[in-house]
């Protein structure tokens, strides 16, 4: 994974009084009923079985960039551990500024006990329609979280917590309204710690990120992807962190070509890894790469010691 790879698994919370949530309810139902219709790419995490592997000190560095790692120590401030949160479901839409984020998670915090925390500790909240949110900032970028019931919440800028509210009040459309992308996500699902898929701009944007890329490719990823549809991924770490991706072609012929384009891809990433991580395991070495009619598979298995050289 590149040094953004590992750093989409979201961490955080919403603020908003409704009805209790029953624990064993199905987020991603809930990402389908409460993100935008323009979301592009979807991510499903599960902190809760993360935690269970011996390497997850470094999976849960690698999984947090910058700006979630913030909103972690936000939500401690407002009492609320990594430790109580279990799913996440990421969402991302296009913006003038890229793709922009936001969340829902389900874990084990209490919105009342959130509440006088944050009063606690002076942070004021936001009305959103019949329910609050608590921003750390004043900037239109700065994080929220809001509760959407008991062990439910959403997080992202005040636009973006603001944007779930509507949809699930059902005053904008969401996702659940966009039958190819609802579509593509239930059939895309894994029982794995970590899926998700990705259309559009989000293609090369997860492939930049979610992929142990070197800067400087021989090709223009713009025109790699330009003939793919969707890209449906899972991680699975376990000894190892493993990553299948499949891609759906326009044609049997685009696969084809997109799979001859990899091919050139995997040699040059090779030659690039030894030359910057001298003697650290190489995870394109066993990169696989199929194609059955308009349909394009990677597999990669990548050691922890990668993902460490990866990150500096």
């Amino acid at each position: 994974m590149s040094k953004h790879g590992f750093k989409s698994l979201g961490l955080g919370v919403a603020l908003m009084a409704a009805a209790a949530v029953a624990p064993a309810q199905d987020l991603v139902k809930e990402a389908l009923a409460s993100f935008p219709m323009d979301t592009v790419r979807l991510e499903y995490s599960s902190p809760a079985k993360l935690r269970q592997l011996q390497e997850y000190s470094r999976l849960h560095e690698r999984y947090l960039g910058p700006s979630l790692r913030n909103l972690e120590a936000h939500l401690a401030s407002l009492g609320v551990r990594e430790s109580d949160l279990n799913e996440v479901v990421l969402g991302w839409q296009p913006s003038a500024s890229g793709l922009t984020m936001e969340g829902i998670t389900l874990g084990q915090f209490d919105p009342q006990a959130m509440a006088r925390q944050a009063e606690s500790q002076g942070i004021a909240a936001t009305p959103i329609g019949s329910t609050s949110a608590y921003c750390f900032g004043s900037t239109d970028t700065a994080p929220c979280v809001a509760v959407l019931g008991r062990g439910l919440g959403a997080f992202g800028t005040l636009d973006a917590v603001h944007a779930i509210v509507d949809v699930r009040g059902g005053e904008t459309s969401g996702l659940s309204a966009n039958p190819s992308f609802s579509s593509l996500v239930k059939a895309s699902r894994k029982d794995t710690a970590i899926w998700g898929v990705a259309t559009g701009v989000a293609i090369e944007d997860w492939f930049k990120t979610g992929m142990p890329v070197q800067k400087n490719l021989p090709v223009d990823l713009g025109s790699v992807f330009k003939n793919v549809q969707s890209l449906a991924y899972s991680v699975a770490p376990t000894d190892r962190v493993r990553v299948n991706v499949e891609m759906a072609c326009t044609s049997a012929a685009s696969a084809g070509v997109l799979r001859q384009q990899f091919d050139t891809l995997r040699l040059f990433q090779k030659m690039a890894w030894q030359q910057q991580y001298p003697g650290v395991a190489n995870p394109f070495e066993d990169l696989t790469i199929g194609a059955s009619g308009s349909t394009l598979t990677l597999g990669m298995s990548t050691p922890y010691s990668a993902l460490e050289a990866a990150k500096s």
